[in-house]
């Protein structure tokens, strides 16, 4: 057997090796971006659910007599309630988890939107390590549920003077 066809056949491995190669390589690169990709949408996501919530606690501070929630997310653009033009959102975001600015809101218990959240279904990929804000985020499986809402706290009622207590 001539040495040049051995030759060949060696090549003929190197080639097909190399090119296995490149196609593990582009494969892990692509997974890469991938979640990258990913991840870029989940901090959109927590972003536009604080800025809902800011603008629903705005709204129901704002609200002149007992406190209110907005009936309507379109409630936070322009707050009909005031004879001025008072917005408390630019526009309505749209969820980067589905593309679409189709928020599922979250009612509250007298009436009105306290909160939305995501329509996707999507596993998500962060689980921990949240701001205090979305502290309540921590192990959900799911965009969906992820709620962004605003409740107001209960007031406490005030401390005693020091001197106060010390008469007890």
């Amino acid at each position: 057997m001539p040495s040049g066809s051995r030759e060949a056949g060696f090549t003929y491995l190197a080639l097909l090796l190399a090119i296995a190669l490149i196609g593990i390589g582009l494969a892990a690169t692509g997974e890469v971006a991938s979640t990258a990709a990913q991840r870029e949408k989940e901090r959109e996501l927590l972003f536009a659910g604080g800025e809902f919530r800011r603008a629903i606690r705005a709204y129901t501070l704002a609200s002149p007599g007992v406190q209110r929630y907005p009936q309507r997310l379109e409630d936070l653009l322009e707050d009909k309630r005031f004879p001025f033009t008072r917005r408390y959102l630019r526009r309505i975001y749209r969820d980067p988890m589905t593309g679409k600015r189709d928020w599922v809101p979250v009612e509250a218990p007298g009436g009105g939107i306290m909160g939305v959240h995501s329509r996707s279904e999507a596993p998500t990929l962060k689980r921990a390590h949240f701001a205090a804000a979305d502290a309540a985020l921590e192990g959900k499986a799911r965009y969906s549920e992820w709620t962004f809402f605003y409740q107001p706290t209960a007031p406490t009622a005030p401390a005693a003077p020091a001197a106060a207590r010390a008469a007890r």
